[in-house]
């Protein structure tokens, strides 16, 4: 990867935007259109945002505000969990691509597998849910599809019923939660891995080992954890309405991690969840 625009490959031939910019937490109005404008002048063009999130309007409109031509970006969305269910899913994203105010989609993730919610339904929910997303495929609705916070057991039963395969997996990963096995699945299934949280909250940005490293190349403890996660084949998404740190977090493509270093990082642990673990959350 040379530059912010240059792009993974999805299993279906879409071309990704090799690093993402997020908006949870950033409320719906001009915080948020500010942003999404912001983040498109520093270069970015893939804007991840969420049903869940409450701001798909304002990011649709910092879209439109930005002036560029809806081919040059990427845009996703997920569909919120207690929309889960064919029918259900259908009407979700035509909510959605209203507030968006968009014609299609390039990436709709299931925003998260819901055991605690259905409860003993939830294997079936999720298989009705990926039927629906099938279809808005089939249709030309959406370029591609796939899941967030999914583990390799609640892929697995996607996997039972689907006819296409998720094309990503978005899941919290950072120097102090790197899922290891769970991104080693999806590698071996051809599933891109998107990070959420990319630098932990902030927890990684005072660490002794990532700041070390990151001064070698002159770089920040967050454009060192970019480019960890960008050398694993990891697309991160991180966030921030900060316009000097926004162009930091493009700015990670004139170095690059040695194998010893990428090591290091991988070693700092796997405790560090920040987010709710998939199989219990209840909203």
């Amino acid at each position: 990867m040379k530059n912010i625009r240059d792009c993974f490959v999805l299993n279906n031939g879409v071309k990704i935007p090799c690093v993402g910019y997020g908006t949870w937490r950033t409320p719906d109005g001009i915080d948020t259109v500010k942003a999404v404008r912001e983040a498109l002048d520093c270069g970015y063009r893939h804007i991840d945002t969420a049903q869940l999130y409450g701001n798909e309007e304002s990011v649709g409109k910092g879209i439109r505000e930005s002036g560029l031509n809806r081919s040059e970006l990427f845009v996703t969305t997920k569909l919120k969990n207690t929309d889960q269910g064919y029918d259900s899913t259908l009407r979700a994203f035509e909510g959605s691509m209203k507030r968006l105010g968009l014609d299609y989609l390039d990436l709709y993730l299931i925003h998260w597998p819901v055991p605690a919610v259905f409860k003993d339904e939830w294997k079936q929910v999720s298989r009705d849910t990926w039927r629906a997303f099938e279809r808005l495929y089939e249709e030309g609705l959406v370029r591609s599809i796939g899941l967030s916070n999914f583990l390799p057991h609640h892929i697995d039963n996607i996997e039972v019923s689907a006819h296409i395969k998720p094309s990503v997996d978005q899941l919290e990963i950072h120097p102090f939660f790197t899922q290891k096995e769970t991104a080693a699945y999806c590698r071996r299934k051809g599933i891109q891995v998107q990070a959420w949280s990319p630098l932990g909250h902030g927890t990684i940005l005072d660490n002794p080992v990532i700041k070390e490293i990151g001064l070698r190349y002159h770089k920040t403890a967050a454009q060192t954890a970019l480019r960890w996660e960008l050398q694993q084949d990891i697309l991160p998404i991180p966030k921030s309405l900060n316009l000097e740190r926004m162009a930091q977090n493009a700015d990670i493509f004139d170095f690059n991690l040695t194998p010893e270093e990428c090591l290091q990082i991988t070693g700092l642990g796997e405790t560090g969840r920040t987010g709710p673990d998939p199989d219990n959350i209840d909203f």
